[in-house]
């Protein structure tokens, strides 16, 4: 099967085009942190808006997501016509290691997901989720899922805001977030990666968890900050 240019097995499991399966990729993007996949896109493919907007923070500091995103569009809205079923299909949607975007065109009033939300993602094996406003938090902060939120508020969307379409491409701030691109989040911030590089920017961007390895090494054991320079370090 495909959708929106994603290979999907049975079961909605993204087939990798990668040489590692979707999962491993995951698992290792989880070893990373933001500052260096953001070196590697800012340093080696001269992508300098890779950061989605700086006002998305975690809602428990140490919450970590990676994995393929799976857009969602929508704004203010007082209709409600077909609004629970078309809400109800995007769960019912999302696949394995998917991580939901939202782009909710600069809504702040309303809550775009809360626990009900985020128990369907669980169980269809989401791994996090962006979205400007949340709500039923302490229900969320139990079920540990990792959601990167602008604000909190007990509005619900009905009436209110309403989704438009999904599994097509959003703009979030400066960044263009296609259905695929690798999106990873950490207490830094959330970066995308475009699904075309995603393995080559992991690759990279574990060397330089290795190098900085040996940096920290060189500066714990008094070498001076110059001569680390001069040994191929970076501060």
């Amino acid at each position: 099967m495909k959708t929106n240019g994603i290979h999907y097995q049975d079961g909605k499991l993204p087939v990798s085009p990668f040489p590692i399966p979707v999962s491993e990729m995951r698992m290792r993007y989880m070893q990373l942190y933001t500052g260096a996949i953001n070196d590697v896109l800012r340093f080696d493919y001269n992508l300098h808006a890779s950061s989605l907007p700086s006002a998305f923070s975690p809602l428990r500091e140490e919450m970590k997501m990676a994995g393929m995103a799976f857009t969602v569009k929508g704004g203010p809205d007082i209709t409600t016509d077909g609004e629970f079923e078309m809400r109800a299909q995007m769960l019912e949607d999302l696949h394995q290691d998917s991580v939901v975007i939202w782009d909710c065109t600069g809504d702040t009033v309303t809550s775009q997901w809360g626990e009900v939300m985020t128990m369907a993602a669980v169980k269809a094996g989401c791994r996090g989720a962006l979205v400007n406003g949340i709500r039923d938090t302490k229900a969320i902060l139990n079920l540990d899922f990792p959601v990167f939120h602008k604000y909190k508020t007990s509005t619900g969307m009905l009436g209110r805001f309403r989704m438009y379409y999904y599994q097509k491409p959003v703009q979030i701030g400066e960044v263009i977030v296609n259905p695929g691109d690798w999106i990873f989040g950490d207490i830094d911030g959330v970066t995308a990666i475009p699904n075309a590089i995603a393995y080559d920017v992991l690759l990279a961007a574990e060397k330089i968890l290795h190098k900085e390895e040996a940096i920290k090494e060189m500066v714990e054991s008094g070498i001076p900050p110059t001569e680390v320079v001069r040994n191929g370090g970076y501060f």
